[in-house]
Protein backbone atom coordinates (compact mmCIF):
# COMPACT_ATOMS: atom_id res chain seq x y z
CA UNK A 1 0.00 0.00 0.00
CA UNK A 2 1.22 3.60 -1.18
CA UNK A 3 2.43 5.64 1.70
CA UNK A 4 0.72 9.08 1.33
CA UNK A 5 2.93 12.22 1.87
CA UNK A 6 1.48 14.31 4.64
CA UNK A 7 2.66 17.59 3.04
CA UNK A 8 1.41 17.16 -0.56
CA UNK A 9 -0.87 19.87 0.21
CA UNK A 10 2.46 22.38 0.25
CA UNK A 11 3.10 23.58 -3.36
CA UNK A 12 7.17 25.14 -3.09
CA UNK A 13 6.07 27.31 -6.49
CA UNK A 14 3.00 28.41 -5.69
CA UNK A 15 3.77 29.56 -2.48
CA UNK A 16 6.91 31.37 -3.51
CA UNK A 17 4.63 32.99 -5.90
CA UNK A 18 2.23 34.19 -3.60
CA UNK A 19 5.07 35.14 -0.78
CA UNK A 20 6.59 36.92 -3.86
CA UNK A 21 3.68 38.95 -4.41
CA UNK A 22 2.75 39.83 -0.66
CA UNK A 23 6.72 41.39 -0.30
CA UNK A 24 5.91 43.38 -4.11
CA UNK A 25 2.27 45.38 -3.07
CA UNK A 26 4.28 45.86 0.62
CA UNK A 27 7.39 47.58 -1.16
CA UNK A 28 5.05 49.34 -3.38
CA UNK A 29 2.44 50.97 -1.07
CA UNK A 30 5.68 51.48 1.89
CA UNK A 31 7.39 53.71 -1.72
CA UNK A 32 3.73 55.32 -1.48
CA UNK A 33 2.96 55.86 1.70
CA UNK A 34 6.46 57.73 1.70
CA UNK A 35 5.74 59.76 -0.80
CA UNK A 36 2.55 60.37 0.62
CA UNK A 37 4.28 61.47 3.79
CA UNK A 38 6.97 63.64 2.03
CA UNK A 39 4.08 65.64 -0.02
CA UNK A 40 1.96 66.10 3.21
CA UNK A 41 5.32 67.52 5.24
CA UNK A 42 6.21 69.81 2.20
CA UNK A 43 2.24 70.78 1.97
CA UNK A 44 2.12 71.47 5.83
CA UNK A 45 5.62 73.76 6.12
CA UNK A 46 3.78 75.79 3.22
CA UNK A 47 1.00 76.58 4.78
CA UNK A 48 3.24 77.30 7.96
CA UNK A 49 4.52 79.90 5.78
CA UNK A 50 1.86 81.32 3.85
CA UNK A 51 -1.13 80.90 5.65
CA UNK A 52 -0.74 81.55 9.36
CA UNK A 53 -4.03 80.60 11.71
CA UNK A 54 -5.25 82.30 14.54
CA UNK A 55 -3.70 82.44 17.52
CA UNK A 56 -6.72 80.48 19.35
CA UNK A 57 -6.35 77.39 17.32
CA UNK A 58 -2.49 76.91 18.21
CA UNK A 59 -3.26 77.24 21.77
CA UNK A 60 -5.69 75.07 21.60
CA UNK A 61 -3.26 72.30 20.42
CA UNK A 62 -0.39 72.93 22.58
CA UNK A 63 -3.37 72.27 25.60
CA UNK A 64 -4.45 69.27 24.45
CA UNK A 65 -1.19 67.98 22.95
CA UNK A 66 0.95 69.06 25.74
CA UNK A 67 -0.35 69.60 28.60
CA UNK A 68 -3.60 66.89 28.77
CA UNK A 69 -0.02 63.67 27.37
CA UNK A 70 1.98 64.99 30.47
CA UNK A 71 0.17 62.48 32.95
CA UNK A 72 0.91 59.60 31.06
CA UNK A 73 4.15 61.00 30.07
CA UNK A 74 5.24 61.22 33.98
CA UNK A 75 3.59 57.75 34.79
CA UNK A 76 5.80 56.17 31.69
CA UNK A 77 8.69 57.91 32.04
CA UNK A 78 8.29 57.32 35.97
CA UNK A 79 7.74 53.64 35.46
CA UNK A 80 10.75 53.27 33.12
CA UNK A 81 12.92 55.02 35.59
CA UNK A 82 12.24 53.20 38.51
CA UNK A 83 12.62 49.89 36.76
CA UNK A 84 15.79 50.84 35.30
CA UNK A 85 16.42 51.90 39.58
CA UNK A 86 16.07 47.94 40.01
CA UNK A 87 17.70 46.27 37.35
CA UNK A 88 20.76 48.27 37.40
CA UNK A 89 21.60 48.28 41.26
CA UNK A 90 21.00 44.92 41.00
CA UNK A 91 23.37 43.87 38.32
CA UNK A 92 26.16 46.55 39.66
CA UNK A 93 25.52 45.00 43.23
CA UNK A 94 27.53 41.79 42.24
CA UNK A 95 30.32 44.38 41.70
CA UNK A 96 30.43 46.55 44.50
CA UNK A 97 29.53 49.30 42.44
CA UNK A 98 26.60 50.44 43.11
CA UNK A 99 27.28 54.23 42.58
CA UNK A 100 27.66 53.34 38.87
CA UNK A 101 23.98 52.59 38.83
CA UNK A 102 23.22 56.68 38.32
CA UNK A 103 25.39 56.76 35.38
CA UNK A 104 23.74 53.74 34.18
CA UNK A 105 20.11 54.96 34.82
CA UNK A 106 20.05 58.37 33.56
CA UNK A 107 22.25 58.02 30.98
CA UNK A 108 19.96 55.33 29.33
CA UNK A 109 17.00 57.60 30.49
CA UNK A 110 18.32 60.36 28.84
CA UNK A 111 19.73 59.06 25.40
CA UNK A 112 17.29 56.38 24.62
CA UNK A 113 14.25 55.36 27.20
CA UNK A 114 12.66 59.06 27.45
CA UNK A 115 12.34 59.89 23.82
CA UNK A 116 11.24 56.35 22.68
CA UNK A 117 8.62 56.11 25.70
CA UNK A 118 7.49 59.57 25.59
CA UNK A 119 6.86 59.29 21.32
CA UNK A 120 4.86 56.07 22.30
CA UNK A 121 2.88 57.13 24.44
CA UNK A 122 1.88 60.30 21.88
CA UNK A 123 1.58 57.96 19.31
CA UNK A 124 -0.82 55.96 21.67
CA UNK A 125 -2.89 59.16 22.61
CA UNK A 126 -2.24 62.10 20.60
CA UNK A 127 -1.83 60.09 17.00
CA UNK A 128 -5.48 57.79 17.42
CA UNK A 129 -7.15 61.54 18.36
CA UNK A 130 -5.65 63.16 15.33
CA UNK A 131 -6.39 60.04 12.86
CA UNK A 132 -9.68 60.05 14.46
CA UNK A 133 -10.73 63.01 14.49
CA UNK A 134 -9.68 63.82 10.59
CA UNK A 135 -10.85 60.66 9.76
CA UNK A 136 -14.27 61.48 11.38
CA UNK A 137 -14.10 65.19 9.64
CA UNK A 138 -13.19 63.00 6.29
CA UNK A 139 -16.15 60.69 6.11
CA UNK A 140 -18.40 63.17 7.29
CA UNK A 141 -17.66 65.64 4.57
CA UNK A 142 -16.75 68.22 6.78
CA UNK A 143 -13.15 68.78 5.08
CA UNK A 144 -14.64 68.94 1.89
CA UNK A 145 -16.56 71.60 3.40
CA UNK A 146 -13.52 73.61 4.20
CA UNK A 147 -12.21 73.27 0.42
CA UNK A 148 -15.90 74.61 -0.42
CA UNK A 149 -15.46 77.93 1.77
CA UNK A 150 -12.34 77.92 0.46
CA UNK A 151 -10.02 77.26 3.56
CA UNK A 152 -7.39 75.14 3.41
CA UNK A 153 -7.64 72.02 4.70
CA UNK A 154 -3.99 71.27 5.25
CA UNK A 155 -3.11 74.61 7.01
CA UNK A 156 -6.50 74.66 8.98
CA UNK A 157 -5.86 71.44 10.34
CA UNK A 158 -2.66 69.65 10.11
CA UNK A 159 0.15 72.48 10.40
CA UNK A 160 -1.33 73.55 13.67
CA UNK A 161 -1.09 69.65 14.87
CA UNK A 162 2.27 69.48 13.24
CA UNK A 163 3.57 72.44 14.98
CA UNK A 164 1.99 71.71 18.56
CA UNK A 165 3.62 68.09 18.30
CA UNK A 166 7.57 69.27 17.13
CA UNK A 167 7.21 71.71 19.44
CA UNK A 168 6.20 70.16 22.84
CA UNK A 169 7.69 66.71 21.91
CA UNK A 170 10.97 68.13 23.37
CA UNK A 171 9.47 69.45 26.10
CA UNK A 172 7.24 66.44 26.99
CA UNK A 173 11.04 64.09 26.82
CA UNK A 174 12.65 66.76 29.43
CA UNK A 175 10.27 66.76 32.22
CA UNK A 176 9.73 63.00 31.83
CA UNK A 177 13.65 62.06 31.58
CA UNK A 178 13.38 64.23 35.03
CA UNK A 179 10.83 62.27 36.48
CA UNK A 180 12.23 58.92 35.25
CA UNK A 181 15.66 59.83 36.82
CA UNK A 182 13.87 61.23 40.34
CA UNK A 183 12.13 57.97 40.52
CA UNK A 184 15.66 56.23 39.75
CA UNK A 185 17.48 58.01 42.34
CA UNK A 186 15.33 57.76 44.64
CA UNK A 187 15.05 54.33 44.58
CA UNK A 188 18.74 53.49 44.72
CA UNK A 189 19.66 56.39 46.95
CA UNK A 190 16.48 56.34 50.00
CA UNK A 191 15.64 52.72 49.85
CA UNK A 192 18.86 51.15 49.01
CA UNK A 193 20.88 53.55 50.62
CA UNK A 194 23.39 53.87 48.18
CA UNK A 195 25.59 57.14 48.70
CA UNK A 196 23.64 59.90 47.15
CA UNK A 197 26.58 62.09 46.70
CA UNK A 198 28.80 59.59 44.26
CA UNK A 199 25.24 58.31 42.67
CA UNK A 200 24.68 62.62 41.32
CA UNK A 201 28.90 62.90 40.94
CA UNK A 202 29.64 59.77 38.77
CA UNK A 203 26.54 60.80 36.43
CA UNK A 204 27.47 63.92 35.85
CA UNK A 205 30.68 62.40 34.98
CA UNK A 206 29.15 60.11 32.49
CA UNK A 207 26.72 62.39 30.79
CA UNK A 208 27.76 64.72 28.08
CA UNK A 209 26.29 67.66 26.89
CA UNK A 210 26.26 65.75 23.56
CA UNK A 211 24.09 63.03 25.15
CA UNK A 212 21.49 65.74 26.80
CA UNK A 213 21.52 67.65 23.16
CA UNK A 214 20.93 64.09 21.19
CA UNK A 215 18.44 63.54 23.64
CA UNK A 216 16.12 66.55 23.26
CA UNK A 217 16.83 66.25 18.94
CA UNK A 218 14.87 62.78 18.60
CA UNK A 219 11.42 63.99 19.78
CA UNK A 220 11.62 66.89 17.26
CA UNK A 221 11.52 63.71 14.29
CA UNK A 222 9.42 61.56 16.69
CA UNK A 223 6.66 64.59 17.00
CA UNK A 224 6.76 65.10 13.36
CA UNK A 225 6.32 62.14 12.23
CA UNK A 226 3.41 61.17 14.67
CA UNK A 227 1.48 64.13 12.84
CA UNK A 228 2.13 63.47 9.54
CA UNK A 229 1.03 59.52 9.41
CA UNK A 230 -1.44 59.59 12.06
CA UNK A 231 -3.08 62.65 10.31
CA UNK A 232 -2.34 60.91 6.61
CA UNK A 233 -4.61 58.16 8.18
CA UNK A 234 -7.24 60.04 9.01
CA UNK A 235 -7.38 62.24 5.89
CA UNK A 236 -7.45 58.83 3.63
CA UNK A 237 -10.34 57.77 6.00
CA UNK A 238 -13.11 55.98 3.97
CA UNK A 239 -15.86 53.86 4.80
CA UNK A 240 -18.09 55.19 7.95
CA UNK A 241 -17.17 54.13 11.22
CA UNK A 242 -15.26 51.32 10.22
CA UNK A 243 -13.12 52.93 8.31
CA UNK A 244 -12.34 55.90 11.24
CA UNK A 245 -11.35 52.89 13.56
CA UNK A 246 -9.28 51.33 10.83
CA UNK A 247 -7.45 54.69 10.35
CA UNK A 248 -6.87 55.28 13.75
CA UNK A 249 -5.50 51.54 14.93
CA UNK A 250 -3.19 51.80 11.46
CA UNK A 251 -2.31 55.30 12.17
CA UNK A 252 -0.96 54.19 15.68
CA UNK A 253 0.87 51.08 14.68
CA UNK A 254 2.25 52.96 12.02
CA UNK A 255 3.90 56.21 14.08
CA UNK A 256 4.79 53.54 16.93
CA UNK A 257 6.60 51.33 14.34
CA UNK A 258 8.38 54.32 12.57
CA UNK A 259 9.53 55.85 16.17
CA UNK A 260 11.36 53.20 16.86
CA UNK A 261 12.85 52.67 13.29
CA UNK A 262 13.91 56.84 13.53
CA UNK A 263 15.21 56.17 17.03
CA UNK A 264 17.63 53.25 15.80
CA UNK A 265 18.50 55.11 12.98
CA UNK A 266 19.17 58.57 14.92
CA UNK A 267 21.06 56.39 17.65
CA UNK A 268 23.40 55.56 14.56
CA UNK A 269 23.73 58.64 13.13
CA UNK A 270 24.18 60.69 16.33
CA UNK A 271 27.44 58.54 17.46
CA UNK A 272 28.57 58.72 13.97
CA UNK A 273 28.90 62.55 14.15
CA UNK A 274 30.49 61.69 17.62
CA UNK A 275 32.77 59.55 16.73
CA UNK A 276 34.03 62.14 13.87
CA UNK A 277 33.47 65.68 15.18
CA UNK A 278 33.33 64.95 19.18
CA UNK A 279 35.90 62.28 20.19
CA UNK A 280 38.76 63.03 21.59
Amino acid sequence: MPVTNPFSYVRPVRTASRLSLVLGHMAVEALRAMGDVARLLGLTLVALRRDPQRRTIYFAQLYHIGYLSLPVVLAGCTAIGLVLGVQSFATLHRFNAEVMSGPMVNFSLITQLAPVITGLMLAGRVGSNLAAELGTMKVTEQIDALRVMGTDPIAHLVAPRFLALVLLSPFLTAIGAAAGMIAGSFLVVNVWQVDGAAYWFQSAKYIRMYDIITGLCKPVIFGGLIALVCCRRGLMTRGGATGVGEACTRGVVQASILVLVANFLLSLIFQKIWDLFGAP
